[in-house]
């Protein structure tokens, strides 16, 4: 059985995300993918999870153009959803990917050396 707040979250994360593909039209938010939300249990705070494919700089771009956009973005929610309250938006990086990738390479790495027919 799923809680009311994991329903709202995912409703969040389908509302965020076609926003920031059909809404918001702040040139700093690069190519943002939402990877998840977490509201509290009382339905007064979204954490939205995003992840950026681009440089450091991209990343920081499209932070503060989250950052900016708040205020809209949950205005729009609360609208969608026909909430008595708007949550209060937070959007925190997503970094999981990217320490993904890492333990892929170093796996890949040590998979490779432990082959190396040069060793025999």
């Amino acid at each position: 059985m799923f809680k009311r707040s994991e329903k709202v979250a995912e409703a969040i994360q389908k509302i965020v995300s076609e926003l920031i593909l059909r809404g918001l039209k702040d040139p700093r938010i690069g190519f943002v993918t939402i990877t998840g939300v977490k509201m509290t249990d009382d339905l007064s705070v979204a954490q939205i999870y995003y992840s950026v494919i681009g440089s450091e700089a991209d990343k920081k771009e499209s932070q503060a153009g989250l950052k900016s956009a708040a205020g809209f973005i949950r205005k729009e929610v609360a609208g969608c959803l026909k909430l008595r309250h708007a949550p209060e938006i937070h959007f925190r990086f997503d970094d999981s990917l990217e320490r993904a990738n890492t333990i892929e390479r170093l796996l890949r790495q040590i998979q490779e050396e432990s082959h190396d027919p040069s060793d025999s």
